[in-house]
């Protein structure tokens, strides 16, 4: 789990609300270079106290971490530790050039906690920490400037940092920080699913999605004319006899259908753009969230597949009508749509709620 850290020490009239938003949110720390700020909040947050332009204090309080700059404060966690032991100590390091590099790839190796701040916008740096970080146990929190930069911190050489330190400019913004850390997306149950009807429907618009990442053999994403079944459509990642394969890409149907994106919410593939997520499922219900970089809709002819979920709900799939566009059943079979069968299996998802512009909703919904 990725963890969010509040710095309030530079927080004027907003710090009482923003330790608000800190325990709404249930954030992992709060970062304050005052030990009394702590006094008030419960034991379920980590009271991180790092007066980086002060002297640390002789009573650390109720501090649980204590952040450690050696350049200001002539000494290092491994001095303070034995004295405290009911604290953990970390390190900052600010990066501005090779040597200070350096020393953070260090920190990441030795410390237990280590705080970064990099000054220049690249994130290089970042990665270069991470990597020499990658056997170590403890703990890279990075400072980010914003919500946006905290996304992107995240993300960083796949892994990302284990947390982001965010000073809030405003009330509000404690939500999207604890929205960037929590953007794994958890599992989904598949369900198999039995084909009964296929039909040619001629003519009409069908969506290609190209994503900006490469799908794996088992993995695609799951598509369906309604929002409470789904079936999961491949990537081109399998050979075919007459073009290369093109693993970024999913022939996934037609313009009216559903996909599922972040927090199963649902989006017409039509509305699909460069820019937008969309949730890769792979055979076993892992997903994650990958971005879109192109969607191709062209006319083409389409057929339509019917299937029974096991509690008898029903499936629809419309589809480019062509040998070459595939859906996946289980243990990962591969199965052209134009030779499906009634009796044949394939895998799905059936989703519990009906939606309203998108977004899941309990409400009564008929959808034929």
């Amino acid at each position: 789990m990725k963890m969010s850290w509040l710095d309030v020490r530079r927080l004027g009239e907003t710090k009482d609300a923003i330790l608000q938003e800190a325990l709404h949110y249930r954030v992992e720390g709060v970062v304050a270079d005052d030990p009394a700020d702590f006094a008030d909040l419960p034991p379920t947050l980590s009271k991180v106290l790092f007066p980086q332009d002060k002297p640390l204090p002789e009573d650390f309080g109720d501090s649980t971490i204590v952040i450690v700059d050696p350049r200001a404060h002539g000494t290092t966690p491994a001095e303070l530790a034995p004295k405290h032991p009911g604290v953990e100590f970390g390190r900052f390091v600010e990066i501005v050039d090779a040597p200070t590099l350096e020393d953070a790839c260090e920190s990441a190796r030795t410390e237990k906690w280590s705080l970064l701040l990099f000054r220049d916008p690249t994130k290089i740096p970042l990665e270069i920490v991470i990597a020499a970080a990658d056997r170590a146990t403890g703990s890279l929190i990075t400072v980010a400037r914003d919500v946006e930069e905290a996304r992107i911190i995240f993300g960083v050489l796949e892994h990302g940092s284990d947390g982001v330190m965010m000073a809030p400019a405003a009330v509000g913004e404690t939500a999207g920080l604890k929205a960037a850390a929590q953007a794994d997306t958890p599992p989904l149950e598949l369900v198999e699913l039995e084909v009964v009807e296929t039909a040619h429907v001629g003519m009409g618009e069908r969506a290609c999605v190209d994503t900006c990442t490469y799908l794996r053999k088992d993995e695609g994403i799951l598509v369906g004319s309604h929002s409470k079944g789904m079936i999961l459509c491949v990537s081109e990642t399998h050979p075919l006899p007459y073009m290369p394969t093109r693993p970024f890409r999913v022939n996934a149907g037609a313009i009216h259908s559903y996909t599922l994106s972040r927090d199963e919410r649902t989006s017409y593939l039509s509305e699909l753009r460069s820019g937008s997520k969309v949730m890769a499922v792979d055979t076993k219900g892992h997903t994650r969230l990958v971005t879109v970089g192109r969607v191709k809709i062209e006319s083409r002819p389409l057929i339509s597949i019917d299937a029974v979920a096991p509690d008898g709900r029903q499936v629809n799939l419309i589809l480019q009508d062509d040998w070459h566009v595939r859906v996946l059943g289980p243990g990962g079979a591969v199965l052209n749509s134009t030779e499906l069968k009634p009796g044949d299996t394939v895998l799905g998802y059936l989703p519990s709620e009906d939606r309203h512009v998108g977004y899941p909703i309990n409400e009564f919904c008929l959808e034929k």
